[in-house]
This record gives C-alpha cells, sequence and structure tokens, in this order.
C-alpha cells in the first residue's frame, strides 16, 4: 500500500472517491469528468505549501484519498493544526482497514510537520463516518457551522 502526494494522473480517480458517500454500492468507481474548477483547485492545492492531497494506491488503483491542510495558529502554544478534509475510501474496500491505515499515516505526515493537533469536520448524515472517527480516537468537541457565500 502506498501513501503519497496526488498528481494530476490521480483527479479523476479523486473526484470518483469524494462522489461516494456511506450509502453507495459496492459499485467499481468510475474516474470522474474533470472541469475547469477541478484543474485550478486541484493545481491550488498543490502550489500551496500548506495543503496537499494524498491518496492511498495499490497496484496502480487509486483506493482511498483526503486533503491535509496546515493551519498556523495562536493556540496551541503556536503549533500548527492539521486539518483533515475529502476523506474517502473505495465503498467496496471499506471494512478492511483501509482508512485507519490512511488516517494513522495522515497523523504521522501531521506530527512530522510538527502539528499538535488533527482536526475534522464531517457532514451529519455520514453516521459511519463518525463512528469511524471516533474508533480512531477523535472526539466530538465543537459544533460547526457553515456560511454559503455563494
Amino acid at each position: 500500500m502506498i501513501f503519497r502526494t496526488a498528481t494530476r494522473q490521480d483527479l479523476p480517480a479523486v473526484l470518483a472517491l469524494l462522489a461516494q458517500d456511506d450509502t453507495a454500492q459496492a459499485a467499481p468507481v468510475e474516474a470522474t469528468a474533470v472541469c475547469e474548477a477541478h484543474e485550478r483547485a486541484f493545481a491550488a492545492i498543490g502550489a500551496d505549501p500548506r495543503s496537499e492531497m494524498v491518496v492511498l494506491e495499490e497496484d496502480g488503483v487509486v483506493l482511498g484519498c483526503l486533503q491535509l491542510t496546515y493551519i498556523p495558529g495562536l493556540g496551541q502554544g503556536g503549533q500548527e493544526r492539521a486539518l483533515v478534509e475529502a476523506v474517502r475510501i473505495r465503498a467496496d474496500r471499506r471494512g478492511g482497514g483501509l482508512g485507519a491505515d490512511l488516517m494513522r499515516r495522515a497523523a504521522e505526515r501531521a506530527r512530522e510537520r510538527g502539528c499538535g493537533l488533527m482536526q475534522l469536520t464531517s457532514n451529519k448524515r455520514r453516521g459511519a463516518a463518525h463512528r469511524f472517527y471516533e474508533r480512531l480516537g477523535f472526539a466530538r468537541s465543537h459544533e460547526g457551522f457553515k456560511l454559503p457565500l455563494a
């Protein structure tokens, strides 16, 4: 299993993973069409030293992904925190420990960078994901809010 920074070639597979949710059937993941906005966003992530999209790959197939964003702050003794977003494992590969491996490797990467905390938000509809995060030791410590700007 390879944990690595995503390349442009991974973008269709990453988008397909993001389209899956907790209720997705265990069907093969098809590549998803990439639009100009996806290209811009992926390029911006790659160009930002505080952000990275990573994938979990086996035999050339992307099985999981997540985005890490490193946030400087004055809290936590001035340590950075790692924000985890877009965590996905292929629906047909869930339940076998890949997600735990992906998150463990992300935490290692954040620790190596000097982060003192790893945090995430998860859609309230993703009950299975919430149980997964709690099994990994994440605590429900805050209530999240969003304000659409467009």
